[in-house]
């Protein structure tokens, strides 16, 4: 868990509220305060992958290159749904046509060459260890191009209690302390302010080089992903 610490003191009539946020409350004080910010992350196996799949294709005119992707497209999504995913957790994310050039080096100048269609979608799988047969099924399919995998939770309520609550014990440990050096023998809750922080794997770039057909299925390590809370309290010092 990270946690970080900042202390202040004054003797303010009233406290100004801060910007908004995830939660605030926020309480009147006549004596001196202690503001902390502590920030509580809390690690998780993720339950969530998310991949990216596609096909690129070129063809001398924009309408070839469109239904050459197109038929090889189809092939790549309807192996994904024959891999048991809803269609809900497939979504086109992207289709691109650009036309293609090469550079001559005699005549120094671009050559056209034909267009390319780039037809790309997300899908979402909800077994992690399915991520390397899944990779390997959409590659043997006819996709072109893989992205990922990114891991998440998908319910991080716990998670995010856990850290909340873990924020919350640390910050009145060391208000009490600071109250104790200060003279003081306890504190009151004033003002509690969260921001939520959300952490997903970032998904990269999965090569066709090392895949083949005789190769075993690509191994996927899904590890940790954290999530957590940043807590900004405020307590009064009492006597």
């Amino acid at each position: 868990m990270t946690r970080l610490l900042s202390l202040t003191a004054a003797l303010p009539l009233t406290l100004l509220a801060a910007p908004l946020s995830a939660a605030e409350v926020t309480l009147e004080s006549n004596g001196p305060v202690v503001e902390l910010t502590v920030m509580e992350e809390v690690k998780a196996r993720p339950d969530i992958v998310e991949i990216g799949a596609g096909v690129s294709t070129e063809a001398r005119t924009a309408v070839a290159a469109m239904q050459s992707n197109a038929q090889q497209m189809s092939a790549v999504i309807a192996r994904i749904k024959a891999l048991g995913i809803d269609e809900d957790d497939i979504q086109t994310s992207g289709i691109r046509l650009n036309p293609q050039y090469d550079y001559n080096q005699n005549t120094r100048k671009q050559v056209f060459r034909g267009y390319e269609v780039v037809n790309q979608v997300s899908v979402t799988l909800r077994e992690v260890d399915r991520t390397g047969p899944v990779l390997d099924a959409l590659v043997a399919s006819g996709a072109t191009n893989l992205s990922g995998p990114g891991f998440r939770i998908e319910d991080e309520t716990a998670a995010k209690d856990a850290a909340r609550r873990a924020a919350m014990e640390t910050a009145l440990q060391r208000a009490r302390d600071y109250a104790g050096m200060a003279g003081y023998s306890n504190v009151r809750l004033l003002s509690v302010n969260e921001t939520v922080r959300n952490e997903m794997r970032p998904m990269g770039r999965v090569t066709m080089d090392a895949m083949t057909e005789e190769a075993a299925s690509t191994p996927v390590q899904p590890g940790m992903v954290s999530t957590g809370v940043s807590v900004t309290i405020t307590y009064e010092m009492t006597r």
